[in-house]
């Protein structure tokens, strides 16, 4: 049986394919913007004594049981793909991928009824490149590209205006969208692979 392993599985080493997560990730590691952001990151403290990008978000990991509520999957095998909704009263709602947050966002009424949007202390999402949870009202999302999340079609989150159209040009993304630009009718697209 003749097995084709891809370019990143190749550059790793790898003796067999590695699985899409593990490909992922590994290529998220390997791949030339993760390099230039760090050297960027390092050369920006060096010189201001400032980081480049904002502080991460403060929120609370999902423990090994936290569930989606949208999707029903754990959320914990999916580190990259973070995002958390805090309210007021402390509760921690962890989902699977920006996709799924928006989902519950715009119909809070199935998901959680009785609670209202401006109950919401924090809302998060975690970057692609840096890997860490931003403020999901700030973030840039692409949406249309080759990069699949746990569940399909993502909006994928970036920090900046230029991280996202630099992600855009190098996984072949269609849209850069802001969080109010979001509809369910646009995530209902996205899983059906329509962008």
């Amino acid at each position: 049986r003749l097995i084709t392993m891809c370019q990143t599985c190749i550059t790793l080493g790898a003796r067999a394919p590695l699985s899409g997560q593990a490909r992922a990730v590994a290529a998220r590691h390997l791949s030339r913007r993760v390099i230039l952001q760090t050297l960027a990151v390092a050369a920006g403290a060096l010189a201001t004594g400032q980081a480049v990008h904002a502080k991460p978000l403060k929120l609370p990991a999902p423990g090994p049981r936290d569930t989606c509520p949208v999707c029903g999957m754990f959320v914990a095998p999916y580190p990259y793909w973070v995002a958390t909704v805090l309210w007021r009263d402390g509760k921690a709602v962890h989902f699977d991928g920006a996709k799924d947050f928006f989902k519950y966002l715009l119909d809070l009424k199935k998901y959680e009824p009785g609670r209202a949007l401006a109950e919401i202390n924090a809302m998060g999402v975690t970057d692609y490149y840096a890997t860490v949870r931003i403020d999901a009202a700030q973030a840039y999302f692409v949406i249309g590209s080759d990069v699949l999340g746990p569940m399909g079609h993502e909006l994928v989150p970036h920090e900046t205006l230029a991280e996202a159209k630099e992600f855009m040009a190098d996984h072949s993304g269609k849209r850069v969208l802001r969080f109010a630009e979001v509809t369910q009718v646009m995530l209902l697209g996205l899983d059906g692979s329509k962008f």
